[in-house]
């Protein structure tokens, strides 16, 4: 069972995860198409940083107690 201890509402943790997964592939698609190899860079950067945060999330919610 989640236990809820974080500040925010968990559903605008998981959107902020999803927004940024979201951005990051257009900011990628705009670099892929113009031939950016910094815009790919930073929409790729983005990518994993929403990727990361949300499985950051999921680990956390099922942690079971230490």
């Amino acid at each position: 069972m989640a236990v809820h201890t974080e500040q925010f509402h968990p559903l605008i943790n998981k959107l902020a995860g999803l927004v940024a997964i979201i951005v990051g592939f257009l900011i990628l698609a705009s670099g892929y198409r113009y031939g950016s190899a910094g815009t790919i860079i930073i929409g790729t950067a983005i990518i994993v940083a929403g990727l990361a945060f949300l499985v950051l999330k999921i680990v956390r919610r099922n942690q079971g107690p230490l």
